[in-house]
């Protein structure tokens, strides 16, 4: 069993809360728009870090993630990209790839907008966090903890971060 906190779009922003909702979880997945390696650094510090750049990565934070990573955690093969849609509207740069192999899990960032999706065409969950940063239009920060039991997904909760 593998309890996972999930995060994307800090911009660079760091808010100690992260590690507050983040302090039971095993592993701390960033799904990008890092903004800073200082962020990455710290998250990582704290727990396991997986995480990929996003579009506003810089070089640095490039060099140090994958645009796409996919992986296998507690029988669940998962696929993580910043720029990824969603079921039914897929990004071409990822549909490919979820199309041929779909993992069971898909992560992905960007839109600032949480979304918890099942896909029962391609028998998978999709999860965005939305956003846990400052930057951008969303009005709530937001990340998300679950857990991964021998590849089935549970205990799903959306925090708030307020302030």
């Amino acid at each position: 069993m593998t309890k996972v906190g999930l995060l994307s779009d800090t911009h660079g922003y760091w808010d100690e809360k992260y590690l507050q909702y983040f302090e039971e979880c095993d592993e701390i997945w960033h799904a990008g728009d890092i903004g800073s390696v200082e962020v990455a650094q710290r998250l990582a510090a704290f727990k396991p870090l997986r995480a990929v750049y996003g579009n506003i990565d810089g070089q640095e934070i490039r060099a140090l993630y994958p645009q796409t990573l996919r992986f296998t955690v507690d029988g669940a093969e998962v696929l993580m990209k910043h720029i990824g849609g969603y079921p039914g509207n897929y990004d071409s740069s990822i549909r490919g790839s979820i199309l041929v192999r779909p993992p069971k899990l898909f992560i992905s960032g960007h839109s600032h907008i949480l979304k918890v999706k099942y896909d029962k065409t391609l028998d998978l969950l999709h999860i965005n966090p939305g956003a846990a940063g400052i930057s951008g239009f969303h009005r709530v920060r937001t990340l998300v903890r679950f857990t991964i039991d021998n590849g089935t997904f549970k205990d799903l909760e959306v925090v708030e971060l307020a302030g």
